[in-house]
């Protein structure tokens, strides 16, 4: 099955800046793009929070009201990766990110469902402190 893995995260101050990486490989549905992607974000006892998503090609994106301005996703198909920039960081931003795969070329207007994902990494960590 696709795997996916995240890397890039750390801690950083509000205010500061963060790319995420996630590398693909592995795939049984075509090719990395196929895939629509998306970053999805985590803290104990909430529900996983669709962070933004791009259609397979890169020509369609989705964020997050709050993370619009800030974050921008991105994807390069040429070397299976895509990629989460983080910019003004919050302290509401704490959390475990995920990048996800679904299987179609268009992520459709309920991008932000983790049940529409049918991949997973295993999540980075990012923390930002006040």
């Amino acid at each position: 099955q696709v795997q996916l893995v995240e890397s890039g995260g750390g801690s950083v101050q509000a205010g500061g800046s963060l790319r995420l990486s996630c590398a693909a490989s592995r795939y049984t549905y075509g090719s990395y793009g196929s895939y629509c992607m998306g970053w999805f974000r985590q803290v104990p006892g909430k529900e996983r929070e669709g962070v933004a998503a791009i259609s397979a090609g890169g020509g369609t994106t989705y964020y997050a009201d709050s993370v619009k301005g800030r974050f921008t996703i991105s994807r390069e198909n040429a070397v299976n990766t895509l990629y989460l920039q983080m910019n003004s960081l919050k302290p509401e931003d704490t959390a475990i990110y995920y990048c996800a795969a679904y299987a179609l070329f268009v992520c459709g207007g309920d991008w932000y469902r983790a049940t529409k994902y049918n991949y997973w990494g295993q999540g980075t960590q990012v923390t930002v402190s006040s």
